[in-house]
């Protein structure tokens, strides 16, 4: 049995998951052989499984997205290093109920590399997603030696909103270890830097942008993409256009423009990272999962990469998860056999979240019952 599920976010880790499956396998089959792969798909939990594969803890003190220092983790194993921008720049670390849609800065997640770099990375895994900014990456790039200049010639302050302010870009004194690094974006946003399906239409309301907030960041956003052309050539158009440019915020633009970075589905990248396949070859059956299987988790969430790896390897899969929001027939078209709920042991959202671990015993204890004994 491989048990490759992400986190129950809010609730259990993924590395907590496996463990409580694991659990209730063997409470209905004792002796059952058992092995687990957390995952994740670039978004926050990405370092914790890094770490459960086997990657060593490095933490960092690096500048929050508002200003005041937090301390980050990053993972490192034999010059790949896996770095999460949540960790810097992500919304856990603004105070509650509190957001600042406009001067959330990335600059954090670049010290946050940079401590990578120092600590020999060669190769950087670049997990992107719940951050709290939406500042294009000018942060993390400033933080990485870059210049962004207003019409006096001094820095433009942090945060997307006083990018409309910028009138000149400078990314020749970007760190020249950059320049011998692959830097992989992992992510599972397509979305382009502006425009109806860029960052800050889609993912600006969720870091407290209001409507006229939203109008602010497209046209600041926009006009630092002009501003970067001016600088680096028609490279900077183009990746505004591509597909992950939006991520986190505009971040990806950042990493494709300034860091060369090459945009793959985190998914993939951190099934490879994490050694999967190893763990396929020897499974059976598979267990995935995350807290809500929905029609988002079929746009390169973990469980979908997870299930088309085992049915490209003849395997059947099953899948845990907090809520259910799919239909069989949708669970099927993704190599999804069955999916066992905890909302259906407990109708409660809030005791869901908060037993989460004991009802996911008693899932998958059901789950053994139905498919191994």
């Amino acid at each position: 049995m491989l048990i490759a599920a992400d986190k129950f976010k809010g609730s259990l880790t993924a590395v907590e998951v496996a463990e409580h499956v694991t659990a209730g396998l063997r409470r209905a089959a004792p002796g059952l052989d058992v092995a687990a792969v957390p995952v994740a798909d670039g978004g926050d939990g990405t370092v914790a499984a890094a770490l459960a594969a086997g990657f060593t803890r490095h933490e960092a003190r690096v500048t929050g997205p508002t200003g005041t220092p937090v301390t980050a983790t990053f993972a490192l194993r034999g010059g790949i290093a896996v770095v999460e921008m949540a960790e810097a720049s992500g919304l856990q670390h603004l105070p509650a109920g509190v957001f600042a849609p406009l001067t959330a800065t990335t600059y954090g997640t670049g010290e946050l590399l940079l401590a990578a770099l120092d600590a020999g990375a060669t190769s950087i895994v670049f997990g992107v997603g719940g951050s709290a900014t939406t500042d294009g990456g000018a942060g993390m790039l400033a933080a990485l030696g870059a210049r962004f200049l207003g019409a006096d010639g001094e820095p433009v302050a942090p945060g997307g909103g006083p990018l409309r302010d910028l009138a000149t870009a400078d990314l020749t004194g970007l760190d020249p270890r950059l320049a011998g690094t692959e830097i992989v974006l992992a992510s599972d946003v397509d979305n382009p830097l502006t425009g109806p399906k860029g960052a800050p239409a889609v993912y600006g309301p969720q870091k407290g942008a209001s409507e006229a907030d939203v109008a602010t960041l497209d046209a600041a956003l926009a006009h630092y993409a002009e501003v970067l052309e001016r600088a680096v050539g028609p490279k900077a158009a183009e990746h505004a256009l591509a597909p992950g440019a939006g991520a986190a915020g505009g971040v990806g633009y950042g990493a494709l423009v300034g860091l060369d970075a090459a945009f793959r589905p985190g998914i993939d990248v951190m099934l490879d990272v994490l050694g999967f396949a190893p763990a396929l070859a020897k499974a059976t059956f598979v267990i995935t999962g995350e807290g809500s299987l929905d029609t988002q988790t079929l746009h390169g969430k973990a469980p979908a990469g997870v299930a088309a790896a085992a049915r490209a390897a003849g395997l059947d899969v099953v899948a845990v998860c907090g809520r259910l929001q799919l239909t069989q027939e949708a669970l099927g078209a993704a190599g999804i056999r069955r999916a066992y709920a905890l909302t259906d042991l407990e109708s409660d959202p809030a005791r869901c979240m908060a037993e989460a671990g004991p009802l996911l015993e008693r899932a998958a204890e059901q789950l053994a019952r139905d498919f191994l004994v």
